[in-house]
């Protein structure tokens, strides 16, 4: 049983194509966890065991179950407009994005922008933003002055796994981490 393959194909029908599994969600990104079970089913070995180990395992916590274990959901980063019911949180002063070096100047340019998701995703340490931005190549850190935006109005979240979420980063409030200041910034 292949645990990672299957949770990234969780991943993409919580999160961005529910029809992948012949499912739907509802307006706030949960999926009846029987239909989801029976949906992956049909295209690889499937259970309960195998669905709650996925999400106990999950290094970024990115899944999470209702009470009775009935309803499951992403936690964020959908590109499908769901509300999974964020409440506003105020940020710390600082706040990291990590992304890959070829993308460097568009967010320069434009600042952080979401894209295909619904919100930008920030880190609250360097070091996961780092961890992040190789996903994408070299790995260049912004700080983000997140205290001064929330100061001027921009709203931010925190998804249940500690991810800050908010809908635009101008560019006035990023600078590149230098290497060696990861102790410094904030």
């Amino acid at each position: 049983m292949d645990l990672i393959r299957t949770s990234k194909f969780l991943s993409l029908i919580l999160r961005h194509k529910p029809e992948a599994a012949g499912i739907t969600l509802d307006e706030h990104g949960w999926a009846n966890v029987d239909e989801l079970i029976v949906g992956v089913s049909k295209t690889q070995p499937f259970n309960m065991e195998m669905l709650e180990e996925i999400v106990r395992t999950d290094e970024k916590g990115r899944y999470s179950f209702n009470e009775d274990k009935t309803l499951i959901r992403a936690n964020q980063g959908h590109s499908i407009p769901v509300d999974v019911e964020l409440a506003v949180a105020t940020p710390p002063e600082i706040l990291y994005h990590g992304t890959g070096e070829k993308y460097v100047a568009s967010i320069k340019e434009q600042g952080l922008l979401p894209r295909t998701r619904l919100y930008v995703h920030l880190s609250g340490d360097p070091e996961t933003a780092k961890k992040v931005g190789s996903r994408h190549g070299f790995p260049i850190t912004f700080v983000v002055s997140s205290g001064e935006m929330s100061a001027d109005g921009y709203t931010f979240y925190r998804s249940e796994n500690g991810v800050w979420l908010t809908k635009e980063v101008p560019p006035k409030y990023l600078t590149i981490l230098k290497p060696g200041d990861e102790g410094k910034a904030g």
